[in-house]
């Protein structure tokens, strides 16, 4: 998305593209988090798809890459034979295996969502496969 479309939205109502891609971030965080055991890089993004500095171009790759990133090495750290564990996370309890696959499943939703807010912004998104 180019830097000047973060704050695009379909909608009243919807989310920016920037809220979209910060609340993925967020969940990432949490969910990975709840799955390995590994401390949360980050806790206060909720507020962040609120604030319009936080929604910048800049701002939103640093958490998207850094919820990624974290991710991967709190994954690369588990060990598999903690994932029958279960976690409970407010009124839902999961196993560490559970939270990941809802990781996962949660940033596709959201990343395919954001597909759309591109062709709806008029840009062609870049082939799955690039």
């Amino acid at each position: 998305m180019p830097d000047d479309k973060y704050d695009f939205k379909p909608q009243d109502g919807m989310r920016t593209f920037g809220q979209q891609m910060l609340h993925l971030a967020q969940v990432n965080n949490a969910m990975v988090s709840n799955g390995t055991g590994v401390p949360r890089i980050f806790s206060r993004l909720r507020r962040l798809e609120q604030s319009p500095s936080a929604q910048t171009k800049d701002s939103v790759l640093y958490y998207v890459n850094a919820s990624y990133d974290f991710a991967i090495e709190a994954i690369k750290k588990l060990d598999e034979s903690k994932l029958e564990e279960k976690v409970k996370e407010r009124n839902l309890e999961e196993t560490r295996f559970s939270w990941l696959l809802k990781a996962f499943a949660h940033q596709t939703h959201h990343r395919g969502q954001t597909t759309v807010y591109i062709r709806l912004a008029g840009i062609k998104p870049p082939n799955w496969l690039e």
